[in-house]
């Protein structure tokens, strides 16, 4: 898939470390990372830069596999890989720093994994 100026490749959970690192290589920098649910597997998207040129890595999974951290190449990839697991329940094995499920509080569990969470009682003093 191409957009202007942006290329996504699909890979599968394996090959991830081995593409990651051959953007670090190339000067790549992690721009972003980011889940979303679609029916019933989760698109996990990798965008990185170099010299305004963007390249896209997308993870299709059904959530239940761990998905191997990038945290060992781009550092600060944690705080997006615990995103995923606090808010989608997704497992990322490896992270540098885990915060085991604490790094954003919910209400209600992996509130992402359903997109029907909606309809719950609303927060005391609301």
């Amino acid at each position: 898939m191409t957009q202007e100026g942006q290329q996504t490749t699909i890979i599968e959970p394996p090959l991830l470390i081995g593409k990651v690192e051959e953007f670090r290589k190339q000067g790549f920098r992690l721009v972003q990372m980011h889940c979303t649910k679609v029916g019933d597997t989760f698109e996990i998207n990798y965008s990185f830069d170099l010299n305004y040129e963007f390249r896209n890595i997308r993870v299709i999974t059904d959530g239940k596999i761990e998905i191997p951290s990038i945290s060992g190449i781009y550092w600060g990839a944690f705080i997006y890989e615990n995103e995923m697991h606090d808010l989608f329940g997704i497992q990322v094995a490896g992270m540098n720093i885990d915060f085991c499920g604490n790094l954003i509080r919910t209400k209600k569990k992996n509130p992402f994994s359903d997109p029907s969470f909606g309809g719950e009682e609303p927060c005391p003093g609301e």
